[in-house]
């Protein structure tokens, strides 16, 4: 499989992820009160259950496929496995952004707690996971660069000496 394939790949399984969980998780407001009468600290999307369970559903096959070929293209050593330490991280970010999504915007009475403790505790491990993402793609670039272009440095890359 080609470069192109494997960054289509991730994306079909990073991309993927959120709208699944956001899709097959549902609208979780309160039960014995009509929408109208709820309270919201996010105004949910205008979208029925119906079409975000569709979505979600379609999500989830895209994702399973992208999945599926990484897996491949990792075992046939078409892509490098460290890529996982990437991937698996932003898969979990992908995941608490459908699950939050959802969690911003139940429908409750009074205040939603669910709603302040994510934003409170949910987004320094958000940013973590993106950062810790970012930080090692950047590193198996570079360090990869830095195999074709010189002299063994004990790991580290050659192009700045």
């Amino acid at each position: 499989m080609t470069k192109r394939g494997m960054v289509a790949a991730g994306a079909a399984l990073v991309g993927g992820v959120p709208v699944a969980a956001w899709g097959l998780m549902g609208q979780q407001n309160y039960d014995g009160l009509p929408a109208s009468e709820l309270d919201y600290a996010f105004q949910p999307w205008d979208i029925g259950d119906g079409v975000a369970a569709v979505a979600g559903g379609l999500a989830l096959v895209l994702a399973a496929a992208g999945a599926a070929v990484l897996v491949r293209g990792t075992l046939r050593g078409a892509m490098d496995g460290r890529w996982w330490g990437v991937l698996g991280p932003l898969v979990v970010l992908g995941l608490m952004l459908g699950v939050g999504w959802r969690i911003l915007t139940a429908g409750g009475i009074g205040a939603n707690i669910g709603a302040g403790l994510l934003i409170m505790l949910g987004t320094p491990v958000a940013a973590g996971l993106l950062l810790w993402a970012l930080a090692l793609a950047l590193w198996l670039l570079v360090e990869r660069r830095g195999h074709g272009s010189g002299g063994d440095m004990g790991g580290i890359s050659s192009r700045g000496v």
